[in-house]
């Protein structure tokens, strides 16, 4: 049976592939919980939220978090929400960090281990690995409430090799937009068409990590797989869309549990 009761998924409007209508379907065919649609989490006014927000900047991939101390012009460049393909730069953001000003935001009613909430955002989260000591761009970050992040898909898992050692040669915008075109469709980019099958993935990761407290599948061909690079992940969301059976013993219980 479902711990969970209730799913709150909050849109992210600059990033209209999502599809999140869509989603909400996939998610009540999956499982029999309710599951309800709201608008962005930072849906505010609030000048201060934007400042935390502003705060969480990573610019140092080498160091474990600093809090930073944002310019007027940083937090209303948070306000306005900016699609990531206009804006000039990619700002990474510490993850962790933004899950506890979403977690505020969130009413005391419903932060609870009943409701799962997943926030969409097209802000580029990052988590920083004790093990080699640099911050990673994390495509979903595991937790109530859970994180996906679109430009984290695009970015965290890798494009192929031969992309890199293309890219290698020659920076220009004009070759990059060249080597780009080369490999087009076999990674995902910002506003991809087929990000909203892809999400469906992550959400079944968020569930299961609520459900069972494992967050992914070391299986390469199970959709719960922890993919490192854009084929794998092409593969298991895309072409396979399937499960071991350890995980579709647990999808099966789950999808046929009641209240």
């Amino acid at each position: 049976m479902l711990r969970i009761n209730k799913i709150i998924i909050y849109d992210e409007p600059t990033v209209p592939e999502i599809q999140i209508e869509k989603l909400k379907e996939f998610l009540t065919i999956t499982f029999p919980i309710k599951v309800e649609i709201r608008k962005k989490i930072f849906d505010t006014q609030k000048e201060e939220v934007f400042e935390k927000i502003a705060s969480t900047r990573i610019f140092d991939l080498k160091k474990p978090f600093q809090k930073h101390n944002p310019s007027q012009i940083e937090i209303d460049f948070e306000k306005e929400n900016i699609d990531v393909t206009q804006q000039e730069e990619m700002f990474l953001y510490d993850g962790f960090k933004i899950q506890e000003i979403i977690s505020k935001e969130i009413s005391n009613k419903e932060n609870n281990l009943d409701t799962l909430h997943i926030v969409f955002t097209n802000k580029l989260t990052c988590t920083f690995d004790e093990n080699d000591l640099r911050y990673h761009a994390r495509a979903i970050i595991n937790s109530n409430p859970t994180i996906i992040s679109t430009s984290g898909i695009v970015e965290a898992p890798a494009k192929p090799k031969e992309y890199y050692m293309e890219l290698m040669t020659d920076f220009s915008k004009e070759r990059t937009n060249e080597i780009k075109e080369k490999y087009k469709g076999k990674f995902l980019e910002h506003h991809d068409s087929r990000m909203s099958q892809i999400i469906e993935g992550y959400l079944l990761q968020s569930i299961m990590y609520q459900e069972t407290g494992d967050e992914f599948c070391e299986d390469k061909n199970c959709r719960l797989y922890n993919t490192h690079w854009q084929k794998d992940l092409l593969y298991t969301q895309l072409e396979n869309k399937k499960f071991c059976q350890k995980h579709l013993e647990i999808i099966n219980e789950l999808s046929n549990s009641s209240d």
